[in-house]
């Protein structure tokens, strides 16, 4: 399970005897147990004995069983919880699931029922902490395989491409026309593939944890704009009017601001890419509750309906733009990871020569602190299962 000898349990009861029932109970499973007799004491408690395992009792004074789940979620969500109760309820059983507990025992109880349900979250903690380890490894070798690969293949395109500048500067005053358009054409090629395999690699190596770690308050207002102001070119030379709308103040989010640029970017650069000549990009946000909603609407071509699924899975490109041309399939695979990051969502709505709007939702961040920090066994938020090329 861990690099400890022994699973930690700590049990939290105002009642001293069930305090040591479940001493008694677990002495001699090899178990090391710690407990308190409130939910003040039991988090001091939790903060120093980093128990694998926590039985809560729902009925306390003080500080209730309720909100000691709550905060130990908010501590550390790979913690196993437990309640146990004299009033017990199918409502209060339903009330701590959805505060994190993974069983509920009613009292009073024997002690192969108490034994029973330790086992099992024992079990429970061993199979969350294996999942972080093998999601860990996982993501290690994506980052290290697209390393190796990118550099093999960009090592010997990048001296292609130096031997085709050479060649274009020592022939310059000899070939023909058609020889420089020809040596033009295999630079802009090269040059293509390179900006590819780049594209490919941090489509594949998004780091998660390092996203994580630079989190901090974000106006969104910021990011919309370094996207708008990368685009503006690309924008004007179709003609294309990029209306922005974010309310002042701007929404704060707690966020990574380079990576939110760069997802807005590629949002911004599909939405150019996809709108006809003379067509028009709105760029909204919104704060909602404990969320801010950003937005990305286009007027262009639209997503045909059976692409929908598929626009977020790496390499999937669909149909070619207003001009003809075709994106890399990777823009909006680095988008959904970077949003899974930020424990956000991004969902897309489209209407086929009608044009489509792109929605990422993030968490707000709180006037009076940033939220706590999630640990590594925190699930990414699940992809969205709509999207676009």
């Amino acid at each position: 399970m861990s690099a400890r000898s022994a699973v930690r349990i700590l049990v939290i009861d105002d009642e001293t005897i069930v305090l040591e029932s479940c001493s008694a109970i677990l002495e001699g499973e090899g178990y090391e147990l710690a407990t308190a007799t409130d939910g003040a004491g039991g988090l001091e408690t939790l903060r120093v004995f980093r128990p694998d395992v926590v039985v809560v009792d729902l009925k306390m004074p003080g500080l209730s069983g309720a909100e000691v789940l709550e905060k130990i979620r908010e501590a550390d969500p790979t913690i196993v919880t437990l309640v146990i109760t004299g009033y017990a309820t199918v409502q209060s059983a339903v009330d701590a699931m959805k505060r994190g507990a993974y069983d509920f025992l009613p009292k009073p109880f024997t002690p192969d029922e108490f034994r029973l349900i330790i086992r099992r979250a024992v079990e429970k903690r061993s199979l969350v902490l294996e999942t972080i380890a093998l999601r860990r490894e996982r993501e290690l070798l994506r980052e290290h395989f697209a390393a190796i690969v990118s550099h093999e293949l960009k090592a010997p395109l990048a001296a292609t491409q130096q031997s085709v500048f050479v060649l274009e500067r020592e022939l310059g005053r000899v070939a023909s026309p058609d020889q420089l358009a020809r040596l033009a054409r295999v630079k802009v090629r090269v040059g293509d593939l390179l900006q590819l395999i780049e594209t490919w690699r941090c489509g594949v190596s998004v780091d998660s944890e390092a996203i994580r770690a630079r989190r901090a308050a974000v106006p969104v207002g910021v990011p919309i704009a370094k996207a708008v102001e990368s685009l503006a070119g690309a924008a004007a030379r179709k003609e294309i009017d990029i209306a922005v709308t974010v309310p002042e103040p701007a929404p704060v989010v707690w966020g990574d601001q380079g990576t939110l640029t760069e997802t807005l970017v590629n949002l911004l650069g599909n939405a150019v890419k996809y709108s006809r000549v003379g067509g028009r990009i709105a760029v909204s946000a919104e704060a909602y509750g404990a969320t801010v909603r950003i937005a990305v609407a286009d007027t262009g071509v639209g997503i045909a309906p059976e692409d929908l699924p598929l626009i977020f899975d790496a390499f999937y490109a669909a149909q070619p733009g207003a001009a003809g041309e075709r994106g890399s399939g990777l823009g909006l695979t680095v988008c959904r990871r970077v949003v899974d990051a930020h424990d956000g969502t991004i969902t897309v709505h489209s209407t086929p020569g009608k044009g489509s709007t792109f929605v990422i939702t993030l968490p707000v961040h709180r006037g009076d602190g940033p939220d706590a920090p999630r640990q590594e066994a925190q699930p990414l938020a699940a992809p969205a299962k709509e999207g676009r090329r």
